[in-house]
């Protein structure tokens, strides 16, 4: 039988939290699914969700744990990677492998509440085909990351083609549809957020405060949020080669200006022109501007580097309660209904 409802959980370094997660996202499945059937004056039946357990190479005994609540409920599935390939692989397997006319996604930690989603269910059952949860505060975030993400924001609305939800993180919704229009999407860098408001569609907020992490550690550091937050400007806007490309028309135009002074000043007034400490200077400055526009044009390049690879987004190590799509899966795990059924 087709579920009513999938939930996506990349899973990385997260075994302690687990068996919790099991507990609270079942009782918050079987309160969304309950709420659909009453709707439609149906009689309770099994199976009519799943949960899909995404393990992103993790290093500790995650697999293990997965391994064990599969075992447990035939309803929660398991994937694991043969290497860590980050969160929005994790993601996009989940996206192929999910079966659900909705499908959730949240983290494994905690913070967002599964308690959520029978009302994301009730605004899809209102017509919504994308309903993004919104943080109202940040307050179980460092000050430096706080800081850091409201400047993401703020730049990425200034400078993208297409616009973020502010607060809106990956705790969504995705109706039928949805999830096909993003598993038709060839790109291998990807950066759900911004895709999921590319692709279009209905679209609701829900405000939520999310809450302390249950358990273990965030794995994100420094370094990995600005090469998500590079990937995230680079996949959605190229405004930033022009804004080189206007740098580099002012520059030239600014040095041709001073150079026309100089030669007046020289042939007219005859006046010599000292200045290696300003030549030294416009020297070091111009490499500056070049290099930085260097910089530029290289992140566009190595992301047209990555996606002419045509490597696979991911590689499945194994898999628990799913049929085995061998080792990189390119279209999903199993034939997947196209058209959504009726709500």
């Amino acid at each position: 039988m087709t579920p009513l409802l999938s939930a996506i959980v990349p899973v990385y370094n997260e075994a302690d939290g687990l068996p919790l997660l099991y507990e609270r996202l079942s009782a918050a499945l079987d309160a969304a699914v309950a709420l659909l059937e009453n709707a439609a004056s149906q009689e309770p039946e099994p199976d009519r969700w799943e949960i899909l357990l995404v393990d992103d190479g993790s290093r500790d005994a995650s697999w293990q744990g997965i391994v064990g609540l599969t075992a447990r409920d035939r309803r929660v599935k398991g994937i694991r990677f043969a290497r860590n390939f980050g969160k929005e692989a994790a993601m996009a397997a989940g996206l192929h492998a999910a079966r659900g006319q909705a499908v959730v996604i949240l983290d494994a930690d905690l913070q967002h509440p599964p308690e959520l989603i029978p009302q994301m269910v009730a605004l899809w059952q209102q017509g919504a085909q994308v309903v993004t949860a919104v943080r109202t505060d940040r307050e179980t975030d460092p000050l430096w990351r706080r800081s850091l993400t409201r400047l993401f924001y703020r730049l990425y609305q200034a400078i993208s083609e297409v616009a973020l939800t502010p607060g809106g993180g990956d705790f969504r919704l995705l109706d039928r549809r949805v999830v096909a229009a993003l598993n038709a999407l060839p790109e291998r860098k990807r950066f759900l957020k911004g895709l999921a408001n590319w692709v279009g569609f209905t679209h609701q907020t829900l405000p939520f405060r999310p809450a302390a992490r249950h358990a273990g550690r965030s794995a994100w550091s420094l370094r990995k949020l600005w090469r998500y937050a590079i990937d995230g400007l680079v996949s959605f806007t190229t405004l930033p080669l022009h804004i080189w490309s206007s740098i580099g028309a002012f520059v030239a135009l600014l040095s041709g200006s001073y150079g026309l002074y100089l030669i007046v000043r020289t042939l007219v007034f005859g006046r010599d022109v000292p200045g290696y400490a300003s030549i030294m200077v416009a020297i070091l400055f111009l490499s500056g501007v070049q290099l930085i526009s260097l910089g530029v044009l290289g992140e566009y390049l190595g992301r047209v580097f990555e996606e002419v690879k045509r490597r696979p987004l991911y590689l499945v190590g194994e898999v628990a309660n799913l049929p085995d799509p061998g080792v990189a899966p390119s279209a999903g795990f199993a034939a997947q209904p196209e058209q959504p059924e009726p709500r």
